[in-house]
C-alpha cells in the first residue's frame, strides 16, 4: 500500500474528545492572559510585526520552497502546507522561557496568530493550494472542502475559548488561582490519552511507514527554527527577541492540524503522519535548542 492510500483510523467519538480537547487547552491557556498583555505590540512594534511576518507569511512560502525541492508525495506535501499556516503553539512560551528568549513577545505572537487563525488559516491554505507542484492541487480536489465550514470549525475550537478564557481569567481571579492548575493538568491527559489512543489503534501504519516523514518533519522544522532566528537578525533584533521569533515560527499548533485532517480530509494518512510527527518532533527540537541556548548563556557568563 502506497503511503496515499493510508487512512488513519480515528472513531467519530474520538474525533469529537479531540475537539474538545483543543478547545479545552485554549481555554485554560487564555485564563492567563488579560488585554494588557497585548499592549506590548504598541510598544514593540517592530519585534511583533517580524515574529507575525516570520511566522505567517515568511513560513508557509518557505514550506512551498521546501515542498518544490525535496518533492514529497501530494498527501505529504499538504500536510507540510496545513502545519505552516497553523497557529503558533502553547508550548512555544514554556520555550521560550526555557531558552531565555523575550516570553512577552512570545505570549503576544502566540495569542495574535491565534485570534488570527480563524481566517489567516484556511484562507493562506486555499490561497497556496495551487502553488503545489502538479498532484497536490488534483489531490485535494477529491475533498471538496467549504471554505466557511473550516472557518467555523477553528473559530469554535480556537478563538472562542481562547475569548471566553481571557474574559474568565479577568472576571474571576480568584476562581481562576483556584481552578488553573487542574486545567492545565486535566487538559494535558485528555489530550495525551486521544492521542495515545490514536496511536495504538494505528500502531502497524505507523511503524510501516514513519521514516517516511521523519526527515521530512527535520527538515522542515529545523529550517522554520533558522529562518526566524536569521529574519530577527536581518532585522537587527536583539538576541532575546531573536529566540522568541526562531522558537515561534518552529513550534506550531499541530494539535488543530490534527483536528482539520480529521474533520475535512478523512484522517488522510500521510497528512496525519506529518501533523503527528510534528507534534512530537518540534517538541523535541525547540525544547533541545532552548536548553542550548540557555547553556551558552550561562557557559559565556562563567567564561566573561
Amino acid at each position: 500500500m502506497d503511503l496515499h492510500e493510508v487512512n488513519i483510523q480515528f472513531s467519530e467519538s474520538q474525533i469529537t474528545i479531540l475537539n474538545f480537547c483543543l478547545a479545552y487547552i485554549m481555554f485554560g491557556v487564555a485564563m492567563e492572559l488579560t488585554l494588557k498583555d497585548f499592549s506590548y505590540v504598541l510598544s514593540h512594534k517592530k519585534s511583533t510585526l517580524v515574529g507575525l511576518l516570520s511566522q505567517l507569511i515568511m513560513l508557509p512560502l518557505l514550506t512551498l520552497g521546501i515542498i518544490w525541492i525535496i518533492k514529497p508525495t501530494p498527501g505529504l506535501a499538504l500536510g507540510m502546507l496545513l502545519i505552516s499556516v497553523c497557529p503558533g503553539g502553547n508550548v512555544s512560551n514554556y520555550a521560550v522561557y526555557l531558552a531565555k528568549g523575550n516570553v512577552a513577545l512570545s505570549v503576544v505572537l502566540t495569542s495574535i496568530s491565534t485570534i488570527t487563525s480563524s481566517f489567516q488559516t484556511p484562507f493562506t491554505f486555499a490561497l497556496l493550494l495551487y502553488l503545489l507542484p502538479e498532484g497536490g492541487s488534483t489531490t485535494i480536489q477529491k475533498f471538496s472542502i467549504p471554505f466557511i465550514d473550516m472557518v467555523t470549525t477553528v473559530f469554535t475550537l480556537m478563538v472562542i475559548p481562547l475569548v471566553a478564557g481571557m474574559f474568565f481569567g479577568t472576571k474571576y481571579p480568584d476562581l481562576k488561582n483556584k481552578i488553573l492548575p487542574w486545567v492545565k493538568r486535566s487538559s494535558l491527559l485528555l489530550f495525551s490519552g486521544i492521542v495515545i489512543s490514536g496511536i495504538y489503534n494505528n500502531v502497524s501504519q505507523i511503524q510501516d511507514y514513519l521514516h517516511q516523514v521523519f526527515y521530512i518533519v527535520l527538515i522542515h522544522n529545523g529550517m522554520a527554527l533558522l529562518m526566524g532566528y536569521v529574519l530577527a537578525k536581518i532585522f537587527m533584533l536583539p538576541k532575546g527577541d531573536a529566540r522568541s521569533i526562531s522558537i515561534e515560527t518552529g513550534i506550531q499548533n499541530s494539535g488543530l492540524a490534527l483536528v482539520l485532517i480529521f474533520n475535512f480530509f478523512d484522517g488522510m494518512g500521510s497528512m496525519a503522519l506529518i501533523a503527528g510527527w510534528w507534534s512530537i518532533w518540534h517538541l523535541i527540537s525547540a525544547l533541545s535548542l532552548s536548553l542550548f541556548w540557555s547553556y551558552k548563556d550561562k557557559k559565556d557568563v562563567v567564561t566573561i
